[in-house]
């Protein structure tokens, strides 16, 4: 049985506590992390959001979301 991508990321949360877009991509196929962050927080999940200053593939500075697992439902 092939787990569903809201599962994927709690269980990726659970075990190394955060994650960011390009984990989701490269880890699982992920293109929509916030959508799937916005519906485990609606599920009781305590998830906060690291927003932290990067680079872009072109040198251009930018920021990238990190989210934080915190807590047990």
């Amino acid at each position: 049985m092939t787990e569903n991508q809201h599962t994927q990321v709690l269980r990726h949360l659970q075990e190394y506590g955060s994650i960011t877009s390009m984990d989701a991509f490269t880890k699982y196929h992920i293109t929509r992390l916030s959508s799937i962050i916005h519906n485990l927080r609606k599920r009781g999940y305590d998830i906060r959001t690291l927003m932290i200053d990067g680079k872009s593939a072109l040198g251009a500075s930018c920021k990238y979301a990190k989210y934080i697992y915190t807590e047990e439902k």
